[in-house]
């Protein structure tokens, strides 16, 4: 009889542990409580893709402002919480916060936050890379703050109009900002590897400034997050980056020169030449002409040249541009575009973009600007 009881003892706890340790692995779950929520009436669940973001469900907020949501999800990814009210066709309005967290099948998410909090603050609870997610955000929002409070004050002290003495004054420290904002995103990304939450902070940072640490990280999660087509689109991107790299050989080409002669990176063997991507009709490109002018005037003698390549589709417009703006160094032109097979092989997708080569054919730097570029060649010509 006692060993009877013993047995049965022992069935119960087994049935019991069952009952509270079996999770549904097909789907997660996010049960939510929003405090205060005032005229608040609906909650959507967004989830990211490889194109952006998109509304995959929705619901309205019960009493106590409690909500529930259980979804499929076809691997780990970021999802959000857009809590507020939806104008047409899904449009955002005034009044909505978002909030972010992580999640994957068999997960049960518990989320609370308080309408009343201007900061929006928010508790998650039943996902561990959704506290990283939040720890990023609040080195986001860290250096967000600190460059809005920044342009308020420029804005409060030019009346709303450009002006250059202020912007010399405030220009420097919003750039200290913006890279000490990087570093510090980069050292997250670098601690949460394996999760996603460092990878969707590193698609925060400028590709431009951060391709060589972009493509070394693409490198380490290589085997990780395999079934997450976002990642996997990462990936590709920065492995498509990485032969016209800093420290790969420059792609060999030939254009049509400006006066009908064919031009060829070839002709640069054993020289230092920046190749300048720009165009008659880009703004940014023609606002740093004038510095690319300064520093070829004061570098040429010292061996540096430079091949401009248009992306221009009229020739007129491009020889105009030329002679108004004083570039007196070589140009060629495919005349299509960022279709121009030149463009193509650099993977040229924004203007103006420059490629440094040395005299061994090795690229030495990108896309370096004002005074980076001065800062650049006054070391390598020092």
């Amino acid at each position: 009889m006692k060993v009877k009881n013993m047995a049965a003892a022992g069935a119960l706890l087994l049935l019991s542990a069952g009952m509270y340790s079996c999770k549904n692995k097909s789907q997660f779950s996010v049960s939510g409580t929003i405090k205060n929520p005032g005229a608040l009436k609906a909650v959507y669940l967004i989830e990211a893709d490889s194109s952006g973001l998109k509304i995959v469900d929705s619901t309205s907020l019960g009493e106590g402002g409690k909500f529930e949501f259980k979804h499929v999800a076809l691997y780990p990814n970021l999802f959000k919480l857009r809590v507020g009210n939806t104008g047409p066709q899904g449009s955002e309005m005034q009044g909505e916060n978002l909030y972010d967290f992580i999640a994957k099948n068999g997960d049960d998410i518990d989320f609370e936050t308080d309408n009343n909090d201007k900061k929006h603050e928010y508790t998650i609870k039943g996902s561990d890379d959704s506290d990283k997610i939040k720890e990023f955000n609040r080195i986001s929002n860290l250096y967000g703050d600190k460059n809005a409070k920044l342009f308020a004050e420029y804005q409060e002290k030019s009346h709303g109009e450009r002006n250059d003495s202020l912007l010399k004054v405030y220009m420097p420290i919003f750039l200290k900002n913006v890279n000490e904002s990087g570093e510090a995103v980069l050292k997250f990304v670098n601690d949460n590897k394996k999760s996603l939450a460092g990878f969707y902070a590193a698609t925060t940072l400028d590709p431009t400034k951060y391709e060589a640490q972009l493509i070394k990280f693409a490198d380490d999660i290589r085997g990780d997050f395999k079934d997450n087509p976002t990642v996997q689109k990462f990936i590709a991107q920065m492995d498509k980056a990485k032969p016209i790299s800093i420290g790969h050989k420059a792609p060999e080409f030939t254009v049509n020169g400006i006066d009908g002669k064919q031009i060829s990176l070839a002709d640069y063997k054993g020289k230092y030449v920046m190749i300048d991507f720009w165009a008659s009709w880009c703004q940014p490109c023609r606002q740093e002409n004038p510095n690319v002018v300064k520093q070829y005037n004061n570098f040429k003698g010292k061996g540096f040249n430079i091949l401009g390549v248009s992306l221009d589709k009229d020739k007129a417009p491009w020889q105009k541009a030329v002679s108004d703006d004083k570039l007196a160094w070589a140009h060629g032109s495919d005349l299509n575009g960022f279709e121009g097979p030149t463009e193509r092989l650099y993977h040229i997708e924004a203007i103006p973009s420059n490629f440094i080569i040395d005299p061994q054919g090795n690229i030495v730097a990108k896309n370096i600007t004002g005074a980076d570029l001065e800062a650049f060649l006054n070391k390598t010509f020092k």
